[in-house]
């Protein structure tokens, strides 16, 4: 799916590199940035996507030809956190490109225009995969996608100044369709406030955070660390005294944990798209928001 994504985003951008001003070529992380970039860019960038709604960002390969798209790019669009961080420092190393190191312009993260959940008091590798900086998922509330999008804005007016005017017209056409779309969903989602969940992993904290959610428990017994019997069997127990409506997972995680414990607690297990691409329904970061939430609605109908 994100390869059709990739293609729509890429056809205009490339032959604008024909004409008098080219368009600025930019290398985001995760398929929600190189939708957000689009989406403020036009037809002014050039937007290639290093990764798919089906692949797990913390674990990347650093491939040649990922280095070779970082060495062409005049802007880095990454989430930041320590999100990319076993890969993407790789990247900007190898392609020994100076315009998209950390502290230049043309690197950019989205986590520093925004206050992260689940900020630990103390992280270490005993605790599993811990972001230290806090949750790393930010996209999954749409406010979030908001406040990005006017940095966002700020910056690709920065790198082209040319085009300044039209970033700030379409950010402003997308904060509007946004902040209408918001009014929406928060009203579609009302019914799902307060309803006890299941997570696979806290990929999904900022979406549940939003809608007013609860997750009473994870499927990885530390994050990062893949779901053993062991755990989901002390779960299903668990879940007696605390029970759930839902058992959460992103269309790239492995469907068998959340299946084995539906199948047990008799509670439905709900696929969510997780980003652009991870369903056919979210072809866009509108897209990506209806869908998610109904499936969220019909999972609580179960």
């Amino acid at each position: 799916m994100l390869h059709l994504i990739r293609s729509t985003i890429l056809v205009l951008p490339l032959v604008m590199t024909t004409t008098a001003f080219a368009a600025i070529n930019i290398l985001a992380t995760t398929p929600e940035w190189g939708a957000l970039a689009a989406e403020i860019g036009g037809d002014k960038v050039n937007v290639y996507v290093a990764t798919t709604a089906m692949q797990d960002v913390h674990h990347i390969e650093a491939k040649p030809s990922l280095v070779a798209r970082a060495r062409s790019a005049d802007l880095v669009i990454a989430t930041g956190a320590e999100l990319e961080i076993g890969w993407l420092p790789v990247l900007q190393r190898e392609s020994g490109n100076r315009k998209i190191q950390e502290g230049t312009p043309g690197y950019f993260e989205a986590a520093r225009v925004l206050n992260l959940l689940d900020v630990p008091a103390v992280a270490d590798r005993s605790m599993g995969d811990v972001h230290p900086y806090g949750n790393p998922h930010v996209h999954l509330d749409p406010r979030n996608l908001t406040r990005v999008a006017t940095a966002l804005t700020q910056r690709f007016g920065e790198i082209d100044a040319t085009d300044k005017a039209t970033f700030e017209a379409r950010n402003k056409s997308f904060q509007e369709r946004m902040s209408e779309a918001i009014k929406r969903w928060e009203a579609l989602a009302a019914p799902l406030k307060g309803l006890p969940v299941v997570v696979h992993h806290q990929d999904q904290k900022y979406l549940l955070y939003w809608l007013g959610m609860k997750d009473v428990a994870s499927l990885e017994s530390k994050p990062g660390i893949p779901p053993s019997t062991g755990h989901l069997s002390d779960l299903l127990q668990s879940m007696q005294k605390e029970p759930a409506k839902m058992i959460l997972r992103s269309a790239y995680q492995d469907p068998k944990p959340s299946a084995w414990l539906a199948e047990r607690s008799k509670i439905p297990a709900v696929t969510l798209p997780y980003t652009v691409g991870g369903s056919k329904e979210a072809k866009d970061l509108f897209g990506l928001f209806d869908d998610s939430i109904s499936r969220l609605l019909a999972g609580s109908k179960q």
